[in-house]
């Protein structure tokens, strides 16, 4: 695009990714849109769980959700597009339905990439990158943003990072005061589920065992979370713990978790959405990695480390393992615990031999 035509945009509507882990990972391409055009109007068009994700936002000016599937909602979409009178559409989604509601909207400048035959319904078509399953999933999604400013743009260095206000944060701390956290212990946040393959699972005893150890040997209280389709993995874990854990699982909904992970001293999680929420809010996370591919989808934050031990079939992205799971199970309580530990900072007392925060 040219500059002439970039100073003539004035309203600009995203359409947001399907998948919490994967708006998480537009955030540097939002941000890089707001650089490139400091004073439209940006409208996220997204689902309604995102406005948790984004209630603080600086880079987006208003949330425009939609929900559900097939016509009625294209008919939906279409009519608000054509409301707002968008200059332009940037498409994050691969979906033929995301480019079919700019297309219909008539907006001027549609761009996303060429996928799913949906080429004609654009404006400025891009190719999928050749890189694409060698970089971070950011790349994907700033890419597009790149191709608007052309060639000589220089883009920033890429920022990943959430915020949520000390409201949302009293909260949280009041959400978890009133399941017994009264925030003068360590707080050890679980996420043992995964909502769109159970591959992603670390064994649920193992991490009953780990959350053991926070407990008995750190004194921490550990909360377990996730949502409503991972309850089943939450209580496996806690009904084989020893100590005794708080269920958050299927309580809360995308706000309340963003919060609570913005207070909480450590994640422990398998790929998953919460993964990319609690490192983008610069909290210590440890990822368990099997089947998934880091080098694309690892916390994008200096915060989050990884735990893997890759056989000579990963990555093979399967929803579900054919085989015994060697990925995961290969993977440690112990080695787990070793590194939440040094996350933590924590420290063995000498006179005591206990473990205490350093």
């Amino acid at each position: 695009m040219s500059n002439l035509a970039i100073a003539n945009i004035h309203r600009i509507v995203v359409r947001g990714t399907n998948w919490v882990g994967d708006a998480v990972m537009t955030v540097p391409a939002l941000r890089e849109l707001r650089r490139l055009f400091p004073d439209a109007h940006i409208t996220l068009a997204t689902r309604g769980w995102a406005e948790g994700l984004f209630a603080d936002a600086d880079f987006i000016d208003d949330i425009q959700v939609h929900e559900g599937t097939g016509l009625r909602s294209v008919v939906y979409q279409v009519r608000m597009w054509q409301r707002r009178q968008f200059d332009l559409a940037v498409l994050f989604p691969n979906s033929l339905e995301a480019a079919l509601v700019a297309a219909l909207s008539r907006v001027p400048v549609r761009t996303g990439y060429a996928t799913e035959g949906r080429q004609r319904l654009l404006t400025h078509p891009l190719q999928l990158p050749e890189w694409r399953s060698s970089r971070h999933e950011i790349y994907y999604y700033l890419n597009i943003v790149e191709q608007l400013a052309g060639p000589r743009y220089q883009t920033a260095q890429p920022d990943g990072s959430l915020v949520v206000g000390e409201a949302r944060k009293a909260e949280a701390r009041a959400l978890l005061e009133r399941q017994g956290i009264k925030g003068n212990r360590p707080l050890v946040a679980l996420c043992p589920g995964s909502i769109n393959s159970r591959a992603k699972r670390w064994p649920a005893e193992r991490y009953a065992e780990v959350a053991d150890r926070f407990v008995s040997e750190l004194d921490a209280d550990v909360v377990l979370i996730g949502s409503d389709a991972e309850l089943d993995v939450s209580s496996a874990v806690s009904a084989a713990m020893r100590q005794q854990a708080i269920v958050l699982t299927g309580k809360t909904n995308l706000t309340q978790l963003v919060g609570v992970l913005s207070v909480v001293d450590l994640l422990v999680t398998n790929d998953t959405g919460p993964a990319h929420i609690a490192s983008a809010l610069n909290r210590p996370t440890l990822v368990i990695f099997g089947p998934t591919n880091p080098l694309t989808t690892r916390p994008f934050s200096d915060s989050g480390q990884i735990m893997r031990v890759p056989p000579d079939c990963a990555p093979c992205m399967l929803r579900d393992c054919p085989i015994d799971h060697r990925c995961m199970t290969a993977i440690t309580p112990d080695a787990v615990f070793r590194q939440s530990l040094n996350m933590l900072g924590v420290a063995s007392s000498e006179a005591t031999g206990k473990l205490k925060l350093a």
